[in-house]
């Protein structure tokens, strides 16, 4: 599922109960000190779920870093993870695949892997811009993980927005 053509390891994900605090540490304890950071609900957006998000990305040493917060009860994937009285806690969650060139590339991604032995439990797409699933490898690796295609263009609007560590 990782040695496939067009995959390359992107981005280590991690959720939190606060975003704020989450970007306070990761700052004061590691150095990142600058984030992108948004929502996921905008109205003008085309997506195909209804999971609510704030997301916080830096790239660090060519690795991007995600910081995922649900909003709301939307995101179970997400805030399962997390304490349930609210307490602060960041909790590793996922490494992403991005699956670099043409749609068809992703879709070919998606049709070689096995949902027996790597059961996709979440997927979705941003309009025609973006492709995602969720694999769940809990059993064998002890996490999620993300299969990613965005066009070009909005890769390249994303990676202009990302701050990236060391300057």
């Amino acid at each position: 599922m990782f040695a496939r053509p067009n995959c390359q390891h992107s981005q280590i994900a991690y959720v939190t109960s606060d975003m704020d605090e989450a970007l306070r540490q990761f700052d004061q304890e590691y150095g990142v000190s600058a984030f992108h950071v948004f929502e996921n609900n905008a109205p003008e957006l085309e997506q195909s779920d209804t999971a609510k998000l704030k997301i916080a990305l830096a790239i660090v040493g060519g690795a991007e870093i995600e910081l995922i917060e649900p909003l709301g009860s939307s995101a179970p994937l997400f805030s399962q993870y997390l304490p349930d009285d609210g307490s602060f806690a960041i909790r590793f969650h996922h490494l992403a695949f991005r699956i670099n060139g043409s749609l068809a590339d992703f879709e070919a991604h998606i049709a070689s892997i096995d949902p027996g032995r790597h059961p996709i439990i979440w997927q979705g797409n941003l309009g025609d811009m973006m492709r995602y699933a969720y694999t769940d490898e809990r059993e064998t690796l002890g996490h999620f993980v993300e299969h990613i295609w965005m066009h070009e263009d909005i890769y390249s609007q994303m990676r202009s927005a990302i701050p990236s560590f060391p300057a």
